[in-house]
């Protein structure tokens, strides 16, 4: 078997060196978006890589033709950037001829998932049922055991959380290595995650493995079954996206058709959960240049087969479903940028938690020594969150460190102004905060 295995892997390599890959780059063909067209021998989950390169550029993908049929693939892209202007930055398309022509390697990049070590720090994962106040609980927990969080990302859907969060050690700046210190990290969170809830587990994983955290987050949150369905009133049937699934007989292929509002990432997400779900893509149109964005996918199952049952086609509708509101931005965005210190992130969602308001997705990371995050909270009662406690919050946090983007509703009849301000005034702008001690322990 081994020997076989190591046959087909120098077969491929010998593919690729004859068939090296193509990548032309026109600012001209399109009016108003860059093309991409990307050659190459086909392999499975290329697709996902190319689109994973664009993706983490911040582009947005406003058309695609996709055809993999044979042992060839070709991927045509129309792409913008985040202003919807063409990519004139050098830096940018340099990177993306380096990224997807001759010089990349694509067997390396994303199969590596999970097999490369890091030194700068330690990567945690983390599954579980959601509720108010657990990324506060979390992060408190961090903090007591002296690791500093220097990036993560929180996804919440259906009831069911995940994060991927990067820590260091306090003394240190690198990597938690003791066996014992991280068996104990792994203890206390497991705890934390389970709560009160006896039906559905929570999983917790300790490593020093470099992976794409987005790609990861779905892996994850597919794991735990996000995608069966639990009403939480949040999303109505109307904004669903609408997803539909069926089987073009004459050529054996399964045609999956979305319609959704448009977002950045959308195709990542798609993409990705099809990938994962072992769906190959043979031929595929996006067309996103609207508010409403629509895919057409081509594809059959790994073992070459298309989908074969209703219950397998329920299955591709509901997990790509999840994989579109995983990203949905529900709730009000808050933006926060400052020095970072060990603890702030627990600090800051212990404010949000003692104001009513819960974390529904967070991207916190940190650049040259400043912490840059972004929360998008919701009031834990179900009405939306009123001016009067984001201003409350403002004032203890810093009217510049934290930032608005949206605007809170009025405060609810008869609700009383948050007495955060008066407790924790100041907090933000003095040298003491750094000793704060926490009251509660999460111990």
């Amino acid at each position: 078997m081994s020997f076989s295995h190591d046959m087909d892997d120098e077969y491929e390599k010998l593919i690729r060196r004859m068939n090296p890959p193509r990548v032309v780059i026109d600012n001209k063909a399109c009016k108003n978006a860059t093309v991409i067209r990307v050659d190459s021998a086909n392999e499975y989950g290329i697709l996902l890589e190319v689109v994973q390169v664009l993706t983490d550029l911040n582009l947005i993908v406003t058309k695609a033709y996709i055809s993999s049929d044979g042992g060839w693939f070709m991927d045509v892209f129309n792409v913008t950037d985040q202003d919807g202007n063409k990519v004139t930055d050098e830096g940018v398309l340099e990177y993306i001829q380096k990224s997807l022509g001759p010089e990349a390697c694509f067997a390396s990049s994303m199969r590596t998932v999970g097999v490369k070590q890091s030194t700068d720090h330690t990567a945690i994962e983390l599954t579980g049922s959601d509720r108010p106040g657990l990324l506060s609980e979390v992060s408190a927990v961090l903090t007591n055991l002296k690791c500093n969080v220097v990036s993560a990302e929180v996804w919440t859907h259906n009831t069911r959380a995940a994060s991927v969060m990067h820590v260091t050690d306090e003394e240190t700046g690198l990597a938690v290595t003791d066996p014992q210190r991280l068996a104990r990290i792994k203890e206390l969170l497991c705890n934390v995650l389970k709560g009160s809830n006896k039906t559905r587990g929570a999983r917790t994983v300790v490593s020093h493995a470099v992976t794409h955290t987005e790609r990861r987050l779905h892996q994850m949150m597919f794991a735990d079954r996000d995608y069966e369905r639990v009403d939480d009133g949040l999303l109505d049937d109307n904004q669903r996206p609408n997803v539909n699934v069926v089987n073009w007989q004459d050529k054996d292929y399964s045609v999956v058709t979305i319609r959704s509002k448009d977002r950045p990432k959308l195709l990542f997400d798609t993409v990705c959960t099809l990938t994962d779900m072992q769906y190959v893509v043979f031929h595929a149109s996006i067309d996103a240049e609207g508010p409403e964005a629509y895919q057409e996918y081509y594809i059959r199952h790994i073992d070459g087969s298309p989908v074969k049952s209703d219950a397998e086609r329920q299955r591709v509708i509901q997990c790509l479903e999840a994989a579109i509101e995983r990203r949905v931005s529900e709730g009000l965005k808050l933006e926060l940028c400052t020095s970072d210190r060990v603890g702030l992130l627990s600090d800051v969602t212990r404010i949000f938690r003692e104001n009513s308001l819960t974390v529904t997705r967070a991207e916190v990371a940190t650049k040259a020594g400043k912490a840059v995050n972004t929360f998008y909270v919701r009031d834990t009662s179900g009405y939306p969150v009123d001016s009067k406690t984001i201003e409350a919050i403002r004032q203890v946090i810093g009217q510049t460190i934290l930032k608005v983007k949206g605007s809170p509703e009025d405060p609810k009849p008869g609700s009383e102004e948050s007495p955060t301000r008066f407790l924790f005034g100041g907090l933000f702008k003095s040298r003491s905060f750094v000793n704060f001690k926490l009251v509660r322990s999460y111990s």
